[in-house]
């Protein structure tokens, strides 16, 4: 069972709706995530870890109801996805087609958009109390080895203004697997 503090859990929820930026426990490493709609926050995000807007990034929801009003899907997408989200521990990520209003700074040079129900205690509560999906993307500088754990997570960001929660990771011993949506193909 993990548990986490009510309080630190509205904390990061107030620097999500403030503008700023969190690192947290996910499935397997520690993510960096904001607000997807705060185009400020995401592109800070972004510049914070030298990564290439063009690359895209990962929302992470507590449900599926929190990512629908993103994606472009029918039976067919729901049947192969959903069934991955349910009860699983293994983070496994999505990519689905998006809402043509879906920024740029979110999807990059794709029309989709990659999306992950996560099943972390600490990841869903997070979501929960947000009420929305939030960005996710693993807590490194790009092309470094990602976080998994809160002193990594300081190590690598000690001088910005960054709200670590504090956590223990899933079981998982690698970041999720990527598949497409349409054609089932993994991705990574």
């Amino acid at each position: 069972m993990t548990y986490f503090s009510k309080f630190k859990l509205q904390q990061a929820t107030q620097t999500l709706k403030s503008g700023g930026l969190i690192a947290y426990p996910t499935e397997a490493v520690y993510g960096l995530g904001c607000d997807p709609l705060n185009k400020s926050a995401v592109l800070k995000l972004l510049t914070l870890k030298k990564r290439p807007i063009d690359k895209g990034l990962i929302l992470i929801a507590a449900n599926f109801e929190q990512l629908a009003p993103y994606l472009l899907y029918d039976d067919a997408i729901l049947t192969k996805i959903l069934p991955t989200w349910k009860f699983s521990e293994v983070a496994i990520t999505w990519v689905v087609p998006c809402q043509p209003w879906v920024p740029k700074y979110l999807t990059g040079k794709y029309q989709s958009l990659a999306v992950r129900v996560t099943n972390h205690p600490l990841s869903k509560a997070l979501c929960e109390d947000f009420n929305a999906p939030i960005v996710s993307t693993s807590a490194n500088l790009n092309k470094q080895k990602s976080a998994v754990n809160a002193l990594q997570v300081r190590n690598y960001f000690y001088k910005d203004n960054l709200h670590i929660i504090h956590g223990l990771t899933g079981i998982n011993t690698r970041e999720s697997m990527i598949y497409d949506a349409v054609s089932g193909n993994k991705l990574r």
